[in-house]
């Protein structure tokens, strides 16, 4: 008995409090509902979310916490009634977990847009079991929540799709913004908008970068191959660009001034908001209404769109920068993610490293 109870712990890396510091934590297997699927985790992306949660930035923390919302596994273990995978594929979670499946959001595919959604990490079931996230050797999910991983995939590379890929990929597609020979700007190049960039050159889209940090506009156009970039403290670049461009994806957290932004946009262009800035943003009500324009949000996308996204990404070879990192480094990945200093997404190789660190 005590040997089949071992059988069912799982060790994860959990922050017991508002310090963020992760350390090791065993807890109990979630029983395994018909539709589950148990998948043996393989790699872990790490996104700005899970900083902000396991410092209890928003207030929501429910210690302990274990993070990890950007996984990839190989399914291990299949419940009676789920049909979409098999033992052996290879899957991906992001941050959805559960919804109610009744409502108009759930009715329309857009499950992120519930009123009831369960994350995969920090929440809870309706029957009140936690949910702990991928910073651990395994998770039990609904096959509902996972995506089939395509075979030509990097699954290191993978993981930061689950979360910053669907962020940027969504809003795109939803508001028109992918199609060629439309102009696109990305504010801020990190983990979200390094990928912006990648998937309007897929969309044969013109590209400017917006950026505070001039340091990068060399990586911007050489490396991820923007055709433009623009540093959001220059007024004599941002004013000769006012007016170029279809649509904005802002994926900055820092302060915004939506009325530079939306000054850079054309008549009926969009600003689609996916960052969540520190200080509610003053609205530009004239530039706005004298240009016909738009300032929309989007967070994350639901799993059709989330399955699309995997796909599309795997046929255009569209995969982030990442730097690999054991669990054992995870603590200092977290301390430089606060301080911007990642390239441009920090991905945990759990199978490998969680034993050992």
């Amino acid at each position: 008995m005590a040997e089949q109870q071992q059988q069912q712990d799982v060790v994860g890396w959990a922050a017991r409090d508002t310090s963020g510091v992760l350390f090791p934590f065993t807890f109990p297997k979630r029983a395994m509902k018909s539709d589950e699927i148990t998948l043996k985790v393989l790699y872990c992306g790490i996104c700005h979310t899970d900083l902000s949660t396991i410092k209890n930035e928003w207030g929501n923390a429910s210690y302990p916490v274990v993070p990890g919302h950007e996984v990839v596994g190989v399914v291990i273990e299949v419940g009676c009634a789920a049909h979409k995978f098999k033992a052996g594929d290879k899957v991906g979670v992001g941050y959805l977990a559960g919804a109610c499946f009744s409502c108009d959001s759930c009715g329309l595919g857009d499950e992120n847009y519930c009123a009831e959604f369960v994350c995969s990490f920090n929440s809870s079931h309706p029957d009140g079991t936690k949910t702990f996230g991928g910073f651990a050797g395994s998770m039990v999910v609904s096959e509902h929540f996972a995506v089939k991983i395509p075979e030509t995939l990097p699954l290191d590379k993978a993981a930061p799709l689950m979360c910053a890929g669907i962020t940027v990929y969504a809003p795109m597609k939803r508001h028109g913004l992918d199609h060629p020979g439309l102009h696109l700007g990305v504010l801020g190049l990190g983990g979200l908008g390094h990928l912006a960039v990648k998937f309007g050159k897929s969309f044969g889209m013109r590209v400017t970068v917006i950026s505070s940090r001039p340091d990068k506009e060399k990586e911007a156009i050489e490396a991820l191959g923007a055709d433009s970039f623009l540093v959001s403290s220059n007024e004599e670049q941002m004013k000769a660009a006012r007016g170029t461009m279809d649509g904005i994806i802002s994926t900055s957290s820092g302060a915004l001034s939506l009325t530079t932004l939306v000054a850079l946009l054309k008549v009926y262009g969009k600003l689609i908001v996916v960052g969540s800035p520190n200080k509610p943003p003053e609205l530009p009500t004239f530039g706005l209404i004298s240009g016909g324009k738009s300032i929309a949000g989007s967070m994350i996308g639901g799993l059709k769109e989330t399955q699309e996204m995997i796909d599309f990404a795997a046929e255009h070879d569209i995969v982030p920068m990442v730097e690999i990192v054991g669990m054992n480094q995870v603590n200092d990945a977290m301390q430089r993610l606060a301080r911007g200093d990642v390239r441009y997404r920090f991905v945990i190789d759990v199978a490998n490293t969680i034993c050992a660190a």
